[in-house]
């Protein structure tokens, strides 16, 4: 009842429906609000009318120019033997009544069902007389007949002719629901399901299901059903208006009402780039980027914002999000470094949780469940490796660049987090835009799109992956080669989807082009078919392709937005703190100023509302300043620093970035790893005058080590999300600090890129240092880390992950304690390295690098 009485507003929405039927739509999306006379329409004519008798216009021209009639729907699905009821109404600009009678002829004419036997046909008329109010309804309806076969779903056109008014855009079309064959069998396996289904495909449709579409490109909603398309999605900014949740259900529904216009009415897999929350929808719940989560170093907690994602974007009726990225960041100049958990592949598989947050149990039994997603590793593979100054698109110099690494390096860096991904049961995979050259192998660079021997050979066959690959946005656009041939090297090279987003017309044709030239086979297809037939059949979609709303109301609830907070609030990285100026204290004067204290679109950074995201007021949330105006503090804000300090205990000055996404954010493309003037003079007159803390709001390290002498707390807060308050939870110790750094934190951008592992290393912070408060650190010296090496070497014998961790933590707060501010290369390299080995279950022996490292200082 809810999907039929939103369905004109959900062509309003998507641009489909002319401005002109604006204000009818409105009242006729809500039956109750208009007088409703309804007219049981199975009256022949006597006399049928000649053809252009009831052409729109006539006489009352001018009416029409100002009068529409529209129908509740274009799509009226029913079961066999069922009666669809068509909605008329007429709608006047103004909503004023009509000045002349509206007449609308129907009949029931063409299409795929066999009028008489599926169906008893229908042909008549129905007048809206002269003072009828605007939004008057009629209703015909069309009354179909039950056989005991199997079929596939069958159209009836019911054929309208408006006289004194405008006609509706389209015809609209009774759909007898397909019914008796085995792929609509629930008892029947997946399995069975889509090899029975495949079987009756035609390449036209099969061609269809391997197409995605923004739907913003859409020419018509009737190309849904006209290309059997298979797939529909949102880009960063494609929201419908007003951008709430119920309107995105609204008009994924109608999306999904078309589809079911097709002859086996397969639904849609709607897909969103939910990376951190469903960011696209304001007012929901927006998490830390990831590189906040690998600072947390929390699975289960990376597992909750999961959870919580996939329940707010599912209840908005998408059941799939383009997440979580598991690029291994490996140089911060890279302008989305931020979607990555860490430069530590053994960091980035840790958090992997996230995974099931979003999908549930690996083996896919819980994706039909109203709270669940399917998830995507991205982007496939070593796109967070790219070499500064290779990439070739527009003015980017290192996103969509060339991964030179060798065949180990591959392995052990960029390919290892992937086949966690498919042990946990990811559903979908998505390509890099950038490209892989493995060194001394001779094949030069290879676009990741066109990368048989990765996609095929080691993702499909190796890792034995069963899910579907989808191409990135107009990704195989950059294979070398004319279109036909991009088609066909990206399909024979393991795609299963594309992400034609403008070109999906041209991609359909192509594809169908190729097959039929002998160029994709035929077999090739039924693979790709039959991998996203299984998810779609695993989601639930044949069953339930409608939104489910009922959780709707937990979009941005207090609960949902406590597991952000918390997340906020562990990804919080104390980088120095001299003389414990944190935590504050509720007795202190704290002045606060900073571009990013008061900023809710800085904080969230890119990918939130928009692409590249932006600063203001772009979302609900609260802000750093307003988190710590709650905490219950005496708290002052000067944004500029521009008020006096005197009389203030502390100060708190919030810098840092403004949002940015992938390729526009690379350094050198207009950014740098510099605070700007304005925060550097902020940082300068607050510090320069009281105990300052200063926290950058940024999606990659800042370089402020020329100030570093005169700050005495420093705070890696990266992109916190919408929980400000987590962020003052920390600040007044109503939480610890626990985060550590998930990269490794640079002297200067000539040190870049610079990582755990590496040779020569000597950081500003090394990677995995983070202190800590409200936490006693362990005393003794080396006697106590002699006893945390045992420790930790019984733990592994035993198999206990805890205490070996616990030993392993413990030895690297008495470290920190011991080193200060005397961070140097003998000790940044040990320490770091003991991180690596605690993530991969060597705690014996990280505690001897951290030895190592005390040793040295």
């Amino acid at each position: 009842m809810r999907r039929t009485a939103l369905l004109v507003s959900a062509a309003l929405l998507t641009g489909l429906l002319p401005l002109a039927s604006a204000s009818a739509a409105a009242q006729a999306a809500d039956p109750s609000a208009v007088p409703v006379d309804t007219f049981e329409g199975e009256v022949p004519f006597a006399n049928p009318p000649t053809e252009g008798t009831f052409a729109s216009g006539g006489d009352a021209a001018d009416q029409s120019l100002s009068a529409s009639v529209l129908t509740d729907s274009t799509v009226y699905p029913v079961e066999e033997g069922g009666r669809a009821k068509v909605k008329v109404s007429v709608a006047t600009t103004g909503a004023v009544p009509l000045d002349e009678p509206v007449t609308v002829a129907y009949e029931t004419a063409g299409g795929t069902a066999d009028a008489g036997k599926d169906y008893k046909p229908v042909q008549g008329s129905v007048t809206f007389p002269a003072g009828t109010a605007s939004g008057a309804s009629r209703t015909v309806s069309v009354t179909t007949v039950k056989d005991r076969s199997g079929e596939s779903a069958e159209t009836i056109p019911l054929k309208l002719t408006v006289t004194g008014a405008n006609a509706p855009v389209g015809t609209p079309q009774v759909v007898i629901d397909a019914h008796g064959l085995p792929y609509l069998d629930t008892k029947l396996s997946v399995d069975k399901r889509v090899a029975d289904l495949v079987s009756r495909l035609s390449l036209e449709e099969k061609a269809g299901q391997m197409t995605q579409a923004e739907r913003n490109a859409l020419t018509s909603q009737d190309d849904i059903a006209t290309y059997a398309l298979g797939s529909l999605l949102s880009g960063g900014g494609s929201t419908p208006t007003p951008n709430t949740p119920e309107a995105w259900a609204t008009m994924i529904d109608s999306f999904q009402l078309q589809a079911q216009a097709t002859r086996f009415q397969i639904p849609l897999i709607y897909g969103v780039d939910a990376v951190h929350g469903h960011n696209n929808v304001a007012g929901a719940t927006v998490m830390p980027h990831n590189i906040g989560i690998g600072a947390a170093r929390d699975p289960q907690l990376a597992e909750e914002t999961g959870e919580v994602t996939a329940a707010e974007v599912r209840a908005t009726g998408i059941p799939w999000t383009f997440a979580p990225c598991l690029c291994v960041t490996r140089d911060e100049r890279w302008g989305r470094s931020y979607e990555s958990f860490g430069e530590d592949p053994a960091l980035v598989e840790s958090l992997e949780t996230t995974i099931q947050g979003l999908q549930g149990r690996a083996n896919g039994k819980d994706l039909s469940d109203s709270d669940r997603v399917l998830a995507t590793a991205k982007h496939f593979v070593g796109d967070g490796g790219t070499e500064y100054g290779s990439s070739t698109s527009g003015s980017y110099t290192i996103d969509q660049g060339i991964t030179k690494v060798t065949q180990q390096e591959l392995e052990a860096v960029h390919l290892a987090p992937y086949q966690d991904a498919v042990d946990r049961g990811v559903g979908s995979v998505m390509p890099s835009f950038s490209s892989v050259d493995i060194l001394g192998d001779d094949a030069g660079p290879v676009k990741m799109h066109a990368n048989a021997a990765l996609i095929n050979g080691v993702l499909k066959d190796e890792m034995d992956f069963d899910g579907f690959v989808i191409s990135d946005w107009d990704g195989i656009d950059q294979i070398p080669g004319d279109y036909a041939s991009d088609v066909r090297t990206s399909i024979n090279a393991g795609l299963d989807m594309i992400m034609v987003p403008y070109a999906y017309k041209d991609f359909h044709a192509t594809l169908i082009s190729e097959v039929n030239a002998g160029r994709i086979s035929e077999e090739r297809v039924d693979d790709a078919v039959s991998r996203i037939l299984t998810q779609k059949f695993k989601l639930g979609l044949f069953e339930q392709p409608y939104a489910d709303t009922s959780g709707a109301s937990d979009i941005g609830s207090p609960e949902h937005r406590a597991v952000a907070r918390e997340a906020a609030a562990e990804s919080q990285v104390l980088l120095k703190n001299a003389g414990s100026v944190l935590p504050l204290k509720k007795s202190q004067k704290v002045y606060v100023a900073g571009s990013n204290a008061d900023d809710i679109g800085n904080q969230t950074g890119g990918w939130t509302i928009t692409w590249q995201g932006s600063s203001g007021e772009i979302t609900e949330g609260t802000t750093i300043l307003e988190g710590l105006q709650k905490a219950g503090g005496n708290v002052t804000y000067s944004k500029d620093a521009s008020a006096p300090t005197a009389g203030y205990d502390v100060g708190v000055v919030v810098v840092g970035e403004t949002p940015y996404a992938e390729g526009v954010g690379d350094v050198g493309n207009g950014n740098d790893l510099e605070l700007t003037a304005e925060d550097k003079a902020a940082v300068d007159k607050v510090c320069g005058a009281i105990k300052c803390v200063v926290l950058t709001v940024s999606g990659r390290p800042q370089l402020i080590g020329d100030r570093l002498g005169d700050i005495d707390a420093l705070v890696a807060s990266w992109l916190p999300g919408t929980e400000g308050s987590g962020v003052a939870d920390v600040l007044y110790g109503k939480r610890p600090f626990t985060g550590q750094l998930p990269v490794t934190w640079p002297k200067s951008e000539s040190q870049l890129p610079i990582n755990v592992g590496d040779t020569s290393y000597d950081p500003q912070f090394p990677y995995g240092w983070g202190l800590t408060t409200l936490t006693k650190t362990p005393e003794g010296g080396t006697a106590t880390l002699k006893a945390l090496a045992l420790a930790a070497k019984a733990a592994e014998r035993t198999g206990s992950a805890k205490a070996g961790q616990a030993a392993v933590t413990k030895a690297r707060l008495l470290v920190q304690q011991k080193i200060g501010t005397d961070i140097t290369a003998a000790v940044s390299k040990p320490f770091a390295d003991a991180d690596h080995l605690l993530l991969t279950g060597r705690y014996a022996d990280a505690v001897a690098k951290l030895r190592e490292a005390y040793a040295a200082t």
